[in-house]
């Protein structure tokens, strides 16, 4: 048998990288049967059947998994965003970065399209909570290669809005890529999906980026009891003042003698962050066993 990374699913097959060739591949049954899916980031054991096919024998234990995307040992959640059409709402940004924390990801907000708007609000947002923000434009070049610095040696899933430029960004970081690039829609203020499917690409640098459909893939399954349970540690800047608050079990959402509240009110804290987390909290809340 062979080690690669799954790199490509679509269509029920399976696409290998072993380093030395890409096999298409099938998956064996004993994986349906135990209800468990191969996904983009798995390493596998596979065995070649020549002909540039190949079988799926088993998956090694996974660092962490996205259920939607489907893809398993992310380093860095990458979330593109914008200040010019389409406009990113920043709690869509803080909704994704609180599950990706959660999973044991870091989390890298990109503002692009900079030419055509610099993107101050949501920079000044990121610029002084615990995520580190870039601002970048895949036709000036603006940025890229900071951009190209900050994913080096990682493998990193890109996500945001559709038309907010994935795919523009990944050309602008390897233009023999050549993906395509949608359009945006003024009235709409949205673009189309371009990216159909998950795939993972080599940058060069031990550095990998797999591309995902916009946020809407983000399936609400990820909202579940232990992001609940835990929201306040997927805020990071929130960390110094946890423990600090006068009474126990404190939600950190208007209670009395809150610190983090305190933090907020002082300009510790974004309050931008500090709405997307009540919000956040405000969907969670009610969640009981048997709905996750």
């Amino acid at each position: 048998m062979t080690r690669g990374r799954i790199e490509k699913a679509l269509s029920g097959f399976y696409y290998v990288n072993t380093g030395h060739s890409r096999l298409q591949c099938r998956a064996r049954g004993k994986f349906r049967r135990q209800g468990l899916a191969p996904l983009v980031g798995d390493w596998a054991q596979v065995t070649d059947l020549g002909s540039g096919e190949g079988v799926i024998e088993s998956l090694e234990t996974r660092r962490n998994e996205f259920r939607r995307p489907a893809v398993a040992n992310v380093d860095q959640l990458v979330i593109l965003a914008s200040g010019a059409i389409p406009v990113t709402d920043p709690y869509l940004i803080d909704r994704i970065s609180a599950i990706a924390v959660l999973k044991g990801c870091s989390v890298l907000v990109v503002l692009n399209k900079c030419d055509l708007d610099s993107a101050d609000t949501l920079y000044e947002i990121y610029r002084e909570s615990a995520i580190p923000v870039l601002r970048v434009s895949a036709v000036t070049g603006e940025g890229i290669p900071e951009l190209r610095s900050a994913i080096r040696g990682k493998l990193n899933t890109f996500t945001g809005n559709s038309g907010v430029g994935k795919s523009s960004v990944l050309n602008a970081l390897l233009p023999e890529l050549d993906l395509p690039v949608g359009e945006v829609s003024k009235a709409l203020g949205r673009g189309k999906h371009t990216t159909r499917h998950v795939e993972l690409y080599a940058l060069g640098e031990d550095t990998f980026v797999i591309d995902t459909p916009g946020f809407s893939s983000f399936d609400t399954e990820e909202l579940n009891l232990e992001l609940r349970d835990r929201l306040p540690e997927t805020f990071p800047e929130f960390a110094p003042y946890l423990g600090a608050c006068r009474f126990l079990g404190c939600r950190h959402v208007k209670e009395k003698g809150c610190a983090v509240l305190e933090a907020v009110r002082l300009g510790k804290i974004p309050r931008q962050r500090h709405e997307s987390y009540v919000r956040l909290w405000e969907e969670l809340k009610d969640l009981r066993e048997w709905n996750t």
